[in-house]
């Protein structure tokens, strides 16, 4: 009882500490902002209620696409649950959705599959303050250039009226809506589809094409193939291999590869590719061969949206799917 004491008493006062450091960096903060262009009205009304969220820090340190293996983190996403509300969604907004599709050159699969993983199809859109998420983590040292810039964006979302600053809630990193656009995605790809001068990515109305437009955007190509899971030959050159989703580097023609790839895939033997064993620098124990997952093209795009294998890997496989079903 006398360790919990302390620990505790310890805990409150490097919080304390840390609370009067935010402090400080607030009002250093809203200087540079306003040196950025953000009015002081805005500023005023925001960072006055922002606070220090220590839970947004517990996140960023520990993130399940780091410790959970591939087959689990997969399963978890793509259930026959997660198949049937995405099937209702797009059976209630059916029309919608068609033309999204028709018009921005990006399947309705993809589009389901993207909001069932991010927010379960709008029923977990995050209850974190944003401002207070993306301020904590431009103070705290990781990733500070990274989050002020986002605060910078948003903060001037709101400022030209773009985003209502009331009903910024979303997730711990500072994604918002149907899609977890972070601002600078936002700022780059959102659209006001129905034309009412605001941009409301709960709604589904700006939410899909804001995000068909940004895999447009991004250039991805309709119908053509994402992955495809293969078995590896014992012999096969560890530099083939990619682990890291920052990027696919090692990627060779089909033709060189294929004598590696023990099932029957059926590339294209000039088409450029790239292998993945997304457990074998996370997973302990894990054999560095499997999972292996041939990536193709349409892949990478997806790792633009979320810098992981197996975010990745979760989305091309509920889309498929969902062309199954609907």
């Amino acid at each position: 009882k006398i360790i919990t004491c302390i620990v505790f008493i310890t805990s409150n006062f490097a919080n304390l500490v840390i609370a009067d450091d935010f402090n400080s960096w607030i009002n250093s903060f809203k200087k540079y902002a306003m040196k950025k262009g953000i009015s002081k009205k805005t500023l005023d009304e925001t960072m006055s209620k922002v606070k220090y969220l220590p839970k947004v820090i517990e996140y960023d340190r520990y993130q399940p696409e780091f410790y959970e293996d591939t087959a689990t983190y997969i399963s978890k996403r793509t259930s026959n649950e997660k198949i049937k509300k995405g099937k209702y969604l797009f059976n209630n907004n059916k029309g919608h959705i068609m033309d999204i599709e028709l018009e921005f050159g990006v399947e309705k699969e993809l589009l389901l599959s993207l909001m069932g993983i991010e927010t379960n199809f709008g029923t977990y859109l995050g209850k974190m303050d944003i401002l207070s998420s993306l301020a904590t983590l431009s103070f705290d040292k990781r990733r500070s250039e990274f989050f002020t810039k986002e605060l910078i964006i948003i903060l001037k979302l709101i400022d030209n009226g773009t985003i209502n600053k009331n009903i910024l809630f979303g997730s711990w990193a500072g994604a918002f809506g149907n899609f977890q656009f972070m601002p600078s995605t936002i700022d780059n790809y959102a659209i006001d589809y129905n034309k009412d001068n605001l941009i409301d990515l709960k709604s589904i109305d700006d939410s899909f094409p804001s995000a068909a437009n940004y895999l447009n955007k991004l250039g991805w190509k309709k119908n053509s193939p994402c992955f495809y899971p293969i078995k590896l030959k014992e012999n096969t050159p560890e530099s083939l291999l990619n682990t890291s989703a920052k990027k696919i580097k090692n990627k060779k023609k089909f033709k060189y590869i294929k004598k590696y790839i023990v099932n029957d895939v059926e590339v294209n033997e000039n088409l450029l590719v790239g292998i993945i064993t997304p457990d074998s620098d996370i997973v302990e124990d894990s054999n560095i061969l499997k999972p292996a997952f041939l990536v193709f093209e349409n892949y990478e795009l997806i790792l633009k949206w979320n810098r992981s294998l197996r975010f990745a890997l979760a989305v091309c496989t509920l889309k498929q799917s969902f062309e199954n079903e609907i």
